[in-house]
């Protein structure tokens, strides 16, 4: 069974993008995890060298993303671009190899009409540069995520987004089926 890995591009506890991402998870079919970036320290290559031990929310971060099937990235758009967050998680991951080859999809979701296009964009160059290997067909970019989201659950609750969501996730688990097969 596909194993999914997510990380969120947001810290804050009732982000919109948070309830994108716990919408999807409950989506997929098959074991789910998350992990938490916001421990991560800055990036700082001095700490990554060869004959260097990672900190240990890397070395973390790295064993959750080596034994996932797929990653799936959910985040929201700052000043047209990444989160800083999200920027520093991968950068761990740049020159460690757990992303080569591994089925990656991107989400964003606004609460502008633009859905969060350019950090979308910006993500999906990095992972390709990363050798992930990024399913179009998973990615999504979602706009005026606002009035889709139940404030009680912080769940997704307009179907048309439920619709596209559990198509994204479908799309990735066959994916990482074709991958791991």
């Amino acid at each position: 069974m596909t194993r999914l890995l997510a990380l969120s591009g947001s810290l804050r506890a009732r982000s919109s993008n948070g309830a994108v991402l716990r919408s999807a998870l409950e989506l997929f079919d098959g074991p789910t995890a998350t992990a938490d970036i916001g421990a991560l320290p800055h990036f700082n290559p001095d700490l990554d060298g060869e004959d260097a031990t990672p900190p240990a929310p890397v070395a973390a971060l790295r064993s959750a993303v080596a034994t996932a099937d797929a990653v799936l990235l959910v985040s929201p758009e700052y000043a047209h671009g990444v989160p800083g967050v999200l920027k520093n998680a991968l950068d761990w991951l740049v020159s460690s190899g757990e992303c080569v080859d591994k089925p990656i999809a991107v989400i964003t979701a606004s609460p502008f009409p633009t859905g969060g296009d350019h950090a979308n964009a910006q993500l999906r160059e990095t992972l390709r540069m990363m050798t992930g290997n990024v399913i179009a067909d998973a990615c999504r970019e979602i706009p005026a995520i606002g009035p889709k989201i139940d404030p009680g659950t912080e769940r997704v609750t307009d179907e048309p987004t439920l619709a596209d969501l559990r198509t994204a996730m479908a799309h990735l688990a066959a994916a990482a089926t074709s991958t791991t097969a």
